[in-house]
Parts: structure tokens; C-alpha cells; sequence
């Protein structure tokens, strides 16, 4: 079999798919290093991952008809996630000594790769830029929200820190370059990096979105 042969197309740009591939490692080591302070078994730690790693994309792929979502039909998301549960998995020792504004700097860069590569994949899809941008917040967070579910706890997104509004922020600013005619990686670089200087302030100022006053 020629190598070409376990590289198919999937009617993917190489810029967004690189994106793509390094946002799911990141999201699977964070969703692993959630089973395990857990408790979960490897197994768990797997699911995890996974789930973490590839749940936002695959409700934003269901959402705007790419059918069967990537995570299924493209060996290699499943791969680079497996991939990252394993890492934690195998070298749990080293990543427990790892320090925690760097673990949310990895979720801040995990953040901000997934945001606008949702918002990328559903312009290619033609749906409309403000509910593309949505979507863009729906692959970033949609992973964690399901991870949370699964461990029996309440979405952190919905409670604490700037994270989903970092991500709209983030694919906002993707679709106002491409707007101005920017060329599409610039584009995709600003949005990166504004979702990730918003969430990095945010939990560094320990940011909040306003609550009911009272409770």
C-alpha cells in the first residue's frame, strides 16, 4: 500500500487541519488529566480524551451536515486523541508536577485552535457568519461541557471564568478579517490570539460573567 493510501483526502486545507489536529492533543491531555485526578482507570482516561478532545467538533460537524463527523470518518483525530490520553496515561508523574498556569495556557491555546478552526469548517459549509461564530464557541467548549456531564459535575462553562464568551470572541474576529478581505491564516491568527489573551486575562484576573445578584 503506498503511503499516499493512509493519507485520503477529506476536503480539508492542510492550514486547517493542522489546527484542527493540534487543538484535539491538547483537549484530549486536558480531558485525560481530568479522569485521572477522577480516579478513572485507563479505559476512562480514554473515553475522556476523547470526549474532551472531539465532542465540540463532532456537535458542530452533525450540526452543519458534515456527515459522518470527522471524528469518525478521519483515523486521525481519533489517533491524536487516543494519543493524548495515553501521554497522560503513561507519564502521569511528569505531567502532575507540571504547573498550572501552564496547563491553562495549554487550554487557552486549546481554546482558541478549536475556535477558529469551528468557525473555518462552518464557512466552508456556507452557514451564515453569526451562527458560524457560534458554532466556533460550540467546538471550543462543547468537548469540556461533555467531559463535565460525564464526571458528574455542572459545566464549568456555564458558571465560572470567560471561556465560552473568549472563544465568540475569538471566531468574531475570524469573520470580521475575512470580512475586510484579510488573508484567511491572518485571519485565523488574530482570532487564535485574541480568544487566547482574553482567556489568559481572564483567569489571571479571575474574570466573570455578571450573575443574578443575590444568588
Amino acid at each position: 500500500m503506498a503511503v499516499r493510501d493512509w493519507f485520503p483526502e477529506y476536503g480539508q486545507d492542510v492550514v486547517l487541519l493542522a489546527v484542527d489536529l493540534v487543538g484535539t492533543f491538547v483537549f484530549a491531555v486536558e480531558g485525560a488529566l481530568a479522569g485521572m485526578y477522577a480516579g478513572l482507570d485507563v479505559f476512562g482516561l480514554l473515553v475522556l480524551s476523547f470526549v474532551t478532545a472531539l465532542g465540540g467538533g463532532t456537535i458542530r460537524d452533525l450540526l452543519i451536515g458534515a456527515i459522518p463527523p470527522n471524528s469518525i470518518r478521519d483515523w486521525r483525530y481519533g489517533a491524536t486523541a487516543f494519543a493524548g490520553g495515553g501521554a497522560v496515561f503513561f507519564f502521569h508523574p511528569l505531567i502532575q508536577r507540571v504547573p498550572v498556569h501552564l496547563m491553562i495556557t495549554l487550554d487557552a491555546a486549546g481554546l482558541a485552535l478549536f475556535a477558529v478552526a469551528g468557525v473555518g469548517k462552518a464557512l466552508e459549509f456556507g452557514i451564515t457568519p453569526l451562527l458560524a461564530i457560534i458554532l466556533g464557541a460550540v467546538t471550543g467548549a462543547g468537548g469540556g461541557t461533555v467531559r463535565d456531564v460525564l464526571l458528574a459535575q455542572v459545566p464549568g462553562v456555564l458558571h465560572s471564568d470567560v471561556y465560552a464568551a473568549a472563544a465568540l470572541a475569538g471566531a468574531a474576529v475570524v469573520v470580521m478579517g475575512l470580512k475586510v478581505k484579510l488573508p484567511r491564516g491572518l485571519a485565523m491568527s488574530l482570532g487564535a490570539g485574541a480568544c487566547f489573551v482574553l482567556r489568559m486575562v481572564a483567569a489571571w484576573r479571575h474574570w466573570n460573567l455578571p450573575k443574578v445578584v443575590g444568588h
